[in-house]
C-alpha cells in the first residue's frame, strides 16, 4: 500500500511540474541612457561597477588601509589597540551596505593543524561578531579560517609568530 502511494505521489509531482505552453511576455521597452547632453555637457551615467570601484578605492586610504588585527598567543580576544580599527571598518560597512567583507583568521605554526584551524576560526568569528555588534549586516560578513596555511612570516621566532597570529580583512564587491 505504501509503495503504491509513493508511486502516485511521484506521478502527481511530475505532472505538476509541467509548463502551460503559454508564450513568454515581453518586457517594457528600454530607454537608451548611454550618453546624454545636459546644458551642452556630455554626461555618462555611473554604473554600479563604477560606484563599487570608487567605494573599494576608499578602503586603500587612511585607517581603512590597515586590515590586520593581531592576537596574543593562544587567544582570540581582540586587543584594545585594534578596537578602533575594527570600529572604523564597521562604520565603513554600515555606510556601504553593498560591500562585503571576508574575514580570514590565521594562527602561527605552533600547535596541530586542526587546533590552528579552530583557533583561526575563533579569531575570525571574534572580529565578525564585533563588526556585527557595531552595525554591519550579517550578510556582509563571512568568517573563514586559514589556520597556519598562509603565514605572513616563516621564521621560527616570537616576532614572526606574532605576525602570523592575525585576522586579515578582505573587501569584496558582489
Amino acid at each position: 500500500m505504501r509503495k503504491k502511494l509513493m508511486i502516485i505521489l511521484g506521478a502527481a509531482l511530475i505532472a505538476g511540474c509541467g509548463t502551460t505552453g503559454e508564450p513568454e511576455q515581453s518586457g517594457a521597452p528600454v530607454e537608451d541612457r548611454d550618453a546624454k547632453r545636459i546644458d551642452g555637457t556630455q554626461v555618462k551615467p555611473v554604473t554600479a561597477d563604477d560606484q563599487m570601484g570608487a567605494v573599494l578605492a576608499a578602503v586603500k586610504q587612511g585607517v581603512l588601509a590597515k586590515r590586520s588585527v593581531f592576537f596574543d598567543y593562544d587567544s582570540y580576544v581582540i586587543k584594545d589597540e585594534f578596537k578602533s580599527l575594527v570600529e572604523a571598518h564597521a562604520k565603513f560597512l554600515v555606510a556601504n551596505p553593498k560591500v562585503k567583507m571576508l574575514i580570514q583568521g590565521n594562527a602561527d605554526e605552533r600547535g596541530s593543524r586542526e587546533y590552528n584551524l579552530a583557533l583561526g576560526q575563533k579569531r575570525a568569528e571574534a572580529v565578525r561578531k564585533a563588526l556585527a555588534l557595531l552595525g554591519a549586516r550579517e550578510e556582509q560578513l563571512e568568517a573563514v579560517s586559514l589556520g597556519e596555511e598562509k603565514p605572513a612570516c616563516t621564521e621560527a621566532t616570537e616576532d614572526c609568530w606574532g605576525k602570523n597570529r592575525r585576522v586579515e580583512i578582505v573587501y569584496t564587491a558582489k
